[in-house]
């Protein structure tokens, strides 16, 4: 019953298409996510399952570039600086993780009667977690930008470095050839330095005149296809020097962070992403062994439940020791307690090595797609424990061809107060928030409020941004609004640009990338707090506004002082100077 084969090319295309369209919406509306959906689909159209594909190992090799496709526009959020600024989460709180399970899951491992190389390797695999799934989930759920889930990218991405060094140990660990072996080893580390140097080298000098000359051209289309190739050469070019696909375009998309043209780069890779992915998860379902499963069922159901908890119990044990809540070392155990695509890599070079038998291959690698599809699983319980379920909004009206004069993003405490002033007037204005519940209570209020996330463009299009006078963001997420100016100047120029910022750095921030206007979100409070309690003090009203309003002058004097200064921002030096201490203004002064 298999297609590949079939008249027409179409067939398989269909069959993946038509298998994704039905089972996500499906498992999404019963709150398991799409990843599941797309495992369960992949089991139900492979060989064991309606037998529509029979090489699902084919597929995979393809729809692997989903994940290289998501690391690379991850990358795109991450400027060197930011990345630099991550260094403790990558190589403390990553290394540390990594560490901490490997043990344990070698350790269960031997438990279990496996060999210690074996054991060593089975749990190596497993603690290399699923970058598709975590990262898939982070985006369903809008934590890719909080602190949380930038924690756990830095995770991920020390995972990703990691299985240069277990590839390596594999080889040491292999029975000894020949003596060339160990010269052939250092070549290949001097081949993947160089190739790193190289991708550097072209990123930092090459890509951005590039782009500008394609840019010129004014064909979209071949932009795309720019666009591609810069990710898939950058994939390639690591693959081929012995690191990973997904290294080397996340790598592509850090280069080009800073680029004016990474927000058109983000839009054109956007769909492929989407689709690719998909297709990885379907070609994952596809590759779950059935047959292994219900030959060694008592095995792989052993193994599943003693790696997923020794490795969640030494990512709950990291995670408080790097000071985490205990809600959100419970909430990264859910996700990242699964083995990933890497172990597959890992497990067939311990194959070839002769390190590890078929059957443990076998077993341990179905465990490991188990646990990929019992994550979102994991994920639902571990929510409705916190008692805060995952909200999708599907009941909400999502923010679709709206044209206000105004679009403003985020209707928490400063955007519902902010708004009153522009409805009194009968401006129309339209609100977009990314929280159900506030939503919904704003309706209760009669106030419209649409489902909406600020930090896409595509959102942003469809909430009318390209046609509005002014776009003012009101949310309390630093990185986020920071992400929504980059977006908004690069490709809404003409629209006034008003921005509720969080502390004195970033309002020099974004002054410095232009706003029309900034205001910190407890300045004008907090002097109107320290004028009511000057008037409580018998202080008359026309003293305390000429203080003020000279607080407010000598204070904007230094924030545009601070703004021409070079390394202010991130220098480490307090929020902002101590105001000099005023003398109490005379009458008619």
């Amino acid at each position: 019953m298999a297609v590949e084969g079939a008249g027409s090319n179409l067939a398989p295309i269909v069959v993946l298409l038509g298998a994704g369209v039905v089972a996500v919406p499906l498992f999404r509306r019963l709150g398991l996510g799409s990843v599941l959906g797309y495992f369960t689909a992949g089991l139900a159209i492979g060989p064991f399952g309606f037998a529509f594909f029979s090489d699902p190992a084919a597929i995979l090799h393809v729809a692997e570039l989903g994940v290289v496709l998501f690391l690379f526009i991850v990358g795109l959020e991450m400027r060197p600086a930011k990345l630099w600024g991550l260094r403790r989460e990558i190589f403390g709180l990553g290394v540390a993780q990594v560490v901490a399970c490997g043990a344990l899951l070698t350790g269960v491992g031997v438990l279990l009667g496996y060999a210690p190389v074996v054991a060593f390797i089975g749990g190596a695999g497993f603690v290399l977690s699923s970058t598709a799934v975590v990262m898939q989930v982070l985006n369903e759920r809008g934590e890719t930008a909080t602190p949380a889930g930038q924690q756990a990218v830095s995770i991920l991405l020390l995972e990703d470095l990691a299985i240069v060094p277990l590839l390596a140990v594999v080889s040491l660990l292999a029975p000894a050839g020949d003596a060339a072996a160990g010269d052939e080893r250092w070549l290949g580390v001097v081949v993947a330095l160089g190739a790193l140097a190289v991708l550097v080298a072209a990123g930092r000098w090459l890509l951005n005149p590039l782009f500008a000359v394609l840019a010129g051209a004014r064909a979209r289309e071949v932009m795309t296809a720019a666009a591609l190739l810069v990710v898939l050469g950058s994939a390639l070019l690591m693959e081929k020097s012995g690191l990973s696909m997904a290294l080397g375009a996340f790598l592509a998309g850090v280069l080009l962070s800073g680029s004016s043209f990474r927000h058109q780069l983000e839009v054109d890779i956007e769909p492929f992403k989407g689709l690719l992915l998909g297709l990885f998860f379907l070609a994952v379902g596809m590759s779950l062994d059935v047959g292994v499963v219900l030959a060694e069922w008592r095995v792989t159901l052993a193994l599943v439940a003693a790696f997923m908890a020794a490795k969640g119990l030494g990512i709950y044990i990291v995670a408080r020791v790097f000071g985490a809540s205990n809600r959100t070392a419970i909430t990264r155990l859910s996700q990242f307690a699964q083995g990933g695509e890497f172990a597959f890599v890992l497990y067939a070079a311990a194959l070839a090595a002769g390190l590890m038998g078929a059957r443990d291959g076998a077993v341990m690698s179905a465990a490991i797609i188990l646990s990929m599809a019992l994550t979102p699983i994991l994920i639902l319980a571990v929510d409705r424990a916190n008692r805060a379920p995952q909200d999708a909004g599907d009941d909400l009206d999502r923010a679709e061809d709206l044209h206000g004069k105004v679009l403003m993003i985020g209707f928490g405490r400063f955007g519902q107060v902010a708004s009153q002033v522009l409805l009194a007037r009968g401006i129309e204005v339209s609100l977009i928030d990314n929280d159900p519940n506030r939503i919904r209570e704003a309706g209760r209020f009669g106030v419209k409020v649409y489902y909406g996330d600020g930090t896409r463009l595509d959102v942003l299009h469809a909430s009318g941004a390209g046609e509005a006078a002014a776009i003012l963001v009101c949310i309390d997420d630093r990185a986020a609004a920071t992400h929504i100016v980059d977006i908004v100047r690069a490709e809404f120029p003409l629209a006034k640009l008003l921005v509720r910022s969080y502390d004195r750095r970033h309002s020099i921030q974004l002054i410095r990338k232009g706003v029309d206007f900034e205001v910190r979100e407890t300045f004008e409070s907090a002097l109107a707090f320290g004028s009511a309690a000057l008037k409580s003090l018998g202080e008359e009203g026309e003293d305390c506004a000429q203080l003020k309003a000279e607080i407010r002058r000598r204070d904007a004097e230094r924030l545009a002082q601070q703004v021409l200064e070079d390394g202010q921002i991130g220098s480490g030096r307090a929020a902002g100077p101590v105001p000099e201490p005023l003398t109490r203004p005379r009458k008619g002064a």
